[in-house]
């Protein structure tokens, strides 16, 4: 047991869960397709976090030309580049998946406001960088490995 929890603390990345359920994020998350490396922002509504340590999720909703799309992201997936918090929101539920019924201005989140959610944001994006940072690190090392 001591071991499988050994290897998943080597496996977590820094800067990881700055955000909560309610938060409008924007995830930088990193396509290859063939040879070629882009990165895709995919942002919206934080729904829900699933499951713990390594295998943790999270999923984000957004409305794309009148279609709600639903993305599931692995928290310590190396994929990610970084998760921008771009409006932080104030609910009194761990999973708010009552927002896939709501329409228009009903599916509104309330903001947070003030100086909590500038502390809020302000902890978001150190966070970010911290994971993005530890992206390119990872990424220079298998850039390295490569040659």
């Amino acid at each position: 047991m001591d071991l499988i929890k050994t290897i998943e603390e080597q496996q977590k990345r820094p800067g990881t869960g700055a955000f909560s359920v309610g938060d409008t994020v924007r995830v930088h998350f990193e396509i290859v397709e063939g040879k070629t490396k882009r990165v895709q922002v995919f942002e919206g509504l934080v729904l829900c976090f699933k499951n713990a340590g390594v295998r943790r999720t999270f999923t984000v909703r957004k409305i794309s030309y009148g279609v709600g799309v639903e993305r599931v992201f692995p928290v310590n997936s190396p994929r990610i580049v970084k998760v921008e918090v771009v409006r932080p929101g104030k609910v009194r539920r761990a999973k708010i998946y009552y927002v896939r019924e709501k329409i228009g201005k009903d599916a509104k989140i309330k903001e947070l406001i003030g100086s909590k959610a500038r502390a809020h944001i302000a902890a978001a994006n150190e966070a970010a960088e911290k994971s993005s940072a530890a992206h390119a690190a990872d990424t220079q090392k298998t850039a390295e490995a490569a040659k």
